[in-house]
């Protein structure tokens, strides 16, 4: 008995991110290993392994036309938020203006305003403004509340700077124009692709905010939420793993090459 506990109090933690990580991942192995099921309507029962459905995506109606949606709706709404929240980001983090510091509680009310009471209230304006719920109404409300996202990422990676490197390139002659081009923004460049990752991941992700205000227009969200009451193609399986591997690579490749460029091997 002694033993035991100690082996537990030795191994607590390791315990302890085992159910954590099956947790984690128990969700996203269940959808790696049912986007191989052989199921024709239904993909809620093992039926027996196929490759028909990595060989061919877009073989459930709709689909591919919902996938491809999101995904311009996600590279439009990354765009825009990118642009507007890195000027942003600069402005407030590197001059002082009247009206800074409530401008900093604003930028964080989109992040903790319900999804609900966001989705509701931008349904309202835009039908009071006279525009018809679609396909731009979904990327002006993705815009919106990834613009906080895409503030709070790169404004964090502005204050982790040292301005002794500018200070640096001005010693050397360097104007503001080329300090900023040269030294600046590649320093900054890591936080902006975050921000942007971090901003197509909420955008292609989001159901409710885009459930309101996308009138006939499907979202792969969507269109998982509507076949999930009548049971998931495997297709939605293949397209989720894909997604999930993507991320997956490119996180490996940014942990690589800042491991290449800090010299750890």
């Amino acid at each position: 008995m002694n033993q035991l506990s100690r082996w537990f109090s030795r191994n607590l933690i390791r315990i302890y991110a085992f159910f954590g990580f099956a947790y984690l991942f128990l969700p996203i192995i269940y959808t790696f290993v049912f986007s191989f099921n052989a199921s024709t309507k239904s993909n809620l029962v093992w039926v027996g392994f196929t490759w028909k459905n990595w060989t061919n995506p877009c073989g459930a109606p709709d689909v591919c036309n919902a996938l491809g949606n999101s995904l311009k709706i996600g590279v439009l709404a990354t765009f825009f938020a990118t642009v507007l929240g890195t000027l942003m980001a600069f402005a407030m983090g590197r001059y002082a203006f009247r009206g800074r510091s409530i401008v900093n509680i604003l930028i964080f009310l989109p992040m903790a305003t319900p999804e609900i009471v966001m989705g509701a209230s931008l349904l309202t304006m835009f039908i009071s403004f006279g525009f018809n719920p679609g396909f731009w109404t979904i990327v002006i409300a993705h815009v919106m509340f990834c613009i906080s996202f895409v503030v709070v990422t790169v404004k964090a990676r502005i204050a982790s700077l040292d301005p002794r490197l500018e200070q640096a390139a001005m010693d050397l002659y360097a104007d503001e124009r080329e300090t900023f081009r040269r030294v600046t923004l590649p320093l900054v460049a890591p936080g902006i692709a975050a921000a942007a990752l971090l901003a197509f991941s909420l955008s292609f992700d989001d159901f409710i905010i885009t459930n309101f205000n996308s009138g006939d227009v499907n979202t792969f969200p969507k269109f998982v939420y509507i076949s999930a009451q009548r049971g998931l193609p495997p297709q939605a399986n293949v397209i989720g793993s894909s997604m999930f591997l993507i991320a997956l690579i490119i996180v490996l490749l940014g942990q690589f090459v800042g491991r290449r460029r800090s010299g750890v091997r």
